[in-house]
């Protein structure tokens, strides 16, 4: 049963892994090579010195594993051990080096984070509803299996187990790619007048919301998954070709979106579920402050779920248009309702 952790990095992962930890009363000692990245997670997690930890987690880089593996190992004989890193056959290279280790060495990666790192990103709230993935050797003993995932499951998270190789190409496509993608399409922004850049709408933040993320971090996660990423960009380029080609032929256009959209389709819904297909109520409302909490209090009134919102407002426009994304009872209920004391409400859209 898990009393005592260390945590062996202070960025945005172990931090919040520290924070969710001293939410459930267990003893957590936060360190780091950067002194003052590791004074602010111990005031953070209201951090203390540990010993005899049964627990040991190496939140940093994959390629900065090999500069504390051997220490922490010694100062740490009798504890289980587990990393976070993006990759997961690169870690196992690492461990297979320390005869033993492998027994009580689970790689594992969360799939959280945000696009602003650090300890002072951290949340304890962070893993509540993702998946964790773990991929054990053979030969992990049960004892140490159980120990992670009962972090994993204290935590909020919902342990995935795959091999490290499915693992890495797993990430490759549903991570890494997006990342990249993201990045370099928002690289094309640069130079853009400004004056352009203020038209921008809600499909542009959301394609580039990544964009933001640390270019520190991802550098090392791709080119540790280098392997895996390299057919698809190979891929992604081919693409690019092919729209390059069809931009004469409307009919091959529609086509190269609409396997988008199939792609799109496959992306489960919350908790893992089928994707929902919803309906959008368009409200349009005065730009001053309190009109969003007073439509959530309608909603609440009315008991209906909204599943997301979109926010469209044009620079000196004084109103904004937002959109509601409901079931599509919740969307004829909740419309009804509001055009009854007066919102500007607009057909609802499937």
């Amino acid at each position: 049963m898990l009393g005592k952790v260390r945590i062996v990095g202070s960025g945005l992962i172990g931090t919040s892994i520290g924070l969710g930890l001293v939410q459930r009363g267990i003893s957590v000692e936060m360190v780091d090579s950067d002194p003052s990245a590791q004074a602010l997670a111990m005031a953070l997690t209201s951090g203390v010195v540990v010993v005899d930890p049964e627990l040991v987690i190496l939140a940093l880089p994959t390629s900065s594993l090999s500069l504390v593996i051997e220490h922490e190992i010694a100062l740490n004989p009798h504890s289980t051990f587990m990393d976070v890193g993006s990759v997961k056959n690169e870690v196992i290279l690492q461990v297979k080096a320390f005869s033993g280790l492998s027994t009580r060495f689970l790689p594992t990666h969360p799939m959280a984070g945000r696009e602003i790192g650090g300890a002072g990103s951290a949340r304890a709230d962070l893993f509540q509803g993702r998946s964790w993935m773990l991929t054990p050797e053979a030969d992990c003993a049960p004892g140490s299996k159980n120990l992670v995932l009962e972090l994993i499951k204290s935590l909020g998270a919902t342990p995935v187990e795959l091999s490290a190789l499915d693992h890495d190409a797993a990430v490759a496509k549903i991570s890494h790619l997006p990342q990249i993608a993201a990045s370099l399409l928002a690289k094309q922004l640069v130079d853009t007048p400004i004056e352009w850049m203020e038209l921008s709408g809600q499909g542009l933040r959301d394609t580039t919301r990544i964009a933001s993320s640390d270019e520190k971090l991802w550098k090392e996660i791709i080119y540790s998954n280098r392997s895996e990423i390299s057919e698809l960009l190979v891929n992604l380029q081919n693409d690019l070709r092919q729209m390059i080609d069809a931009l004469d032929d409307p009919a091959k256009i529609a086509e190269l979106l609409a396997a988008g959209r199939d792609g799109k389709a496959m992306i489960p819904g919350k908790h893992g579920g089928k994707a929902r297909e919803y309906s959008y109520l368009p409200i349009v409302i005065d730009d001053k402050p309190g009109q969003l909490g007073a439509i959530f209090n309608e909603c609440a009134a009315m008991q209906v779920n909204v599943e997301d919102l979109n926010i469209e407002h044009s620079p000196g426009q004084l109103s904004a248009l937002i959109t509601l994304s409901l079931s599509a009872q919740d969307a004829e209920k909740l419309s009804a309702h509001l055009i009854s004391i007066g919102w500007n409400v607009h057909p609802v859209r499937k």
